[in-house]
């Protein structure tokens, strides 16, 4: 570039003031241009101080902060209520029919009996995160009531993996769940079950891989056998259960990366340890996170005769990804549909919601969009800051989405100005400035390049 043009083009920089609640950005404009976007702070900045795992699931925190055993915090301010889709008990998938012979059949004889439509696919299984502990019970009733009366389905809660008496199922919470499951028909219960103690202890890959290939020798059978004679003594004998919940990534000890094959072996002994005990009849979630990650989630797959269903947990991030590129990456949402399909499965979506991109509005409808193309069996949004909405003030722009969507009687609202706006800010690079300055300028400065 010679000198002049660059004086030219400098000349071409506008700048403007986005205010104490906006943040700076580069955005498509002629060589160099600078424009101002409207983006809340809170929605850069909140849940993330610290954070390294950019591209990953969002950042674990303890179980004492309210998030669940394996989850991030829960924002601790109290907050508004909301519902779901009606839907029935949770059926497994069924079986493939039989090929077709290839002789001729015979011409049917006539018959009076009119024939009869197939039965219509159940609604998907509505619910949300809420907490792990009876709280989460009784917040579903105030969400239920702030989406104008509709009926929540799922209950979604984690076990904790410190200790192996606590996945074994001891915490004595779990019983309140399974009352809530029992209380009416058609619910379902949601549990997350990790697979290996010191779940998020950052042990190093060459233990990992020990203590898979102990897992996968039968060496933990008996922690799961009493898991599953305690969720059959409660009554929840048919309950979802997401092993091993995104092994794909490096935020917990029971990933997959450092032995796949030990991992896939172990998870496998898991589901039939658990459904080999008498009255169990559980269906087996495998949910990786969306995208590659640190090994590509179709490595561990375990096979199509323990999984019932195919999950994701999929959140807005990174920084600047629309929701086509979700949709189109390698191991992406498309993917996991394509290869749901292809083994027969279900698919399911435990953990959803805002991130890395704010209060994204945008977002949330493409999301809802999505899973009406595409109906999981069930879906449960992670509703705690960042990523939700009833308990989360600082996303309200795609809370307004979220909510009128779901309400009873409701449905997807049109778009308006404000995520048009947003959408002008795809592919935004946020510029760490440390926590004084980006609390004086009011937000992240995020700069995009159009060169």
């Amino acid at each position: 570039m010679t000198k002049e043009r660059f004086r030219r083009d400098r000349k071409r920089l506008a700048i403007g003031a986005a205010g104490i609640l906006g943040v700076l950005a580069f955005a498509p404009a002629p060589v160099g241009a600078v424009t101002i976007a409207t983006v809340p702070v809170a929605a850069l900045s909140a849940g993330e101080p610290g954070d390294t795992n950019d591209g990953e699931s969002p950042r674990v925190r303890g179980a004492e902060d309210g998030a669940p055993p394996g989850r991030p915090a829960a924002d601790p301010s109290p907050l508004p209520a909301f519902p779901p889709f009606p839907s029935p008990t949770l059926p497994r998938p069924a079986p493939s029919p039989p090929a077709a012979s290839t002789a001729p059949a015979p011409s049917p004889a006539p018959t009076a009996t009119p024939t009869t439509s197939p039965a219509p696919a159940p609604a998907p299984g509505f619910g949300a995160y809420l907490h792990y502990s009876p709280r989460g019970i009784t917040d579903m009733a105030a969400f239920s009531r702030w989406l104008g009366g509709r009926e929540v389905t799922v209950g979604h809660t984690y076990l904790p993996g410190d200790v192996w008496q606590n996945i074994e199922g001891a915490p004595a919470w779990l019983a309140d769940w399974a009352a809530w499951y029992k209380a009416e028909p058609g619910r379902t219960l949601v549990l997350n079950v990790p697979m290996l103690e010191r779940t998020e202890a950052r042990v190093p890959d060459a233990m990992v891989a020990r203590e898979l290939r102990s897992g996968a020798a039968g060496a933990y059978d008996g922690h799961f056998e009493r898991l599953a004679r305690r969720l059959v003594g409660l009554g929840v004998k048919d309950a979802v259960l997401v092993v091993g919940w995104e092994m794909n990534g490096t935020t917990y000890t029971h990933r997959c990366g450092p032995d796949p094959r030990a991992w896939r072996t172990y998870w496998a002994r898991i589901a039939r340890v658990m459904n080999g005990v008498e009255g169990a009849g559980f269906r087996f979630d495998f949910t990786p996170t969306r995208g590659r990650d640190a090994t590509p989630w179709t490595e561990c797959y375990p096979g199509d005769d323990v999984v019932d269903i195919v999950g994701m947990d999929s959140y807005d991030q990174p920084y600047g990804t629309d929701f086509d590129r979700q949709i189109s990456e390698p191991y992406g949402l498309q993917a996991q549909v394509d290869f749901a399909a292809k083994h027969g499965k279900a698919i399911s979506y435990p953990e959803w919601g805002l991130f890395k991109n704010g209060d994204n509005a945008e977002y949330m409808r493409r999301m809802i969009r999505w899973m009406d193309a595409h109906p999981p069996l069930y879906q449960t949004i992670s509703d705690y800051c960042p990523h939700g909405v009833w308990q989360c003030r600082m996303n309200q722009r795609a809370t307004a989405v979220y909510r009128q969507a779901f309400k009873a009687g409701g449905g997807l609202p049109a778009e308006d100005a404000g995520e048009k706006e947003q959408a002008s800010m795809r592919d935004c690079r946020p510029v760490r400035l440390g926590g004084w300055l980006e609390e004086r300028l009011g937000g992240r400065l995020c700069v995009r390049f159009n060169w």
